[in-house]
């Protein structure tokens, strides 16, 4: 079996190259969005043309990242939703009502303190973790049925 593992979300921490780094060996391939926020941020006007006003701004480069991250979702057979600790990831909980809606499997990833502000996405998770070292060792448990330790 192999998995194609969509990871979204936070993007100011390595916690995707842990995740990538720790699944060396299995059988998994791994897309994410565009994790250069700045880029990420005006890809629109980059490439559409500038806008004076801040919210189309914002809206172009949405739809142009939506691209990616739809198929990125729409691909997967995986999606990992990381919330960090600093920022608020309305996209992160947009996505995972994404994957819910298309029946993806989704592991959450977050610090304890944020149990009681996403109960709602936790409950369309199929596990939640705090660390990405235990979505390594899901991801591994799904490929080979072998327990940590």
């Amino acid at each position: 079996m192999s998995l194609n593992i969509y990871l979204s979300g936070e993007i100011h921490t390595d916690w995707r190259e842990q995740i990538i780094d720790g699944s060396a060996g299995l059988d998994v391939t791994f897309n994410a969005p565009v994790t250069d926020h700045d880029a990420s941020d005006d890809c629109g006007v980059a490439i559409l043309g500038g806008e004076p006003n801040k919210f189309w701004h914002d809206h172009k480069g949405a739809k142009v990242n939506a691209i990616r991250t739809r198929k990125g979702i729409e691909d997967a057979d995986i999606v990992v939703v990381r919330f960090g600790e600093k920022y608020k990831q309305w996209n992160a909980a947009f996505d995972a009502g994404y994957a819910a809606a298309l029946g993806k499997s989704i592991i959450v990833l977050n610090p304890p303190e944020h149990q009681h502000a996403l109960k709602e996405v936790h409950a369309a998770a199929l596990a939640v973790a705090q660390e990405p070292k235990q979505v390594v060792e899901i991801l591994r448990y799904v490929l080979t049925g072998s327990l940590p330790g």
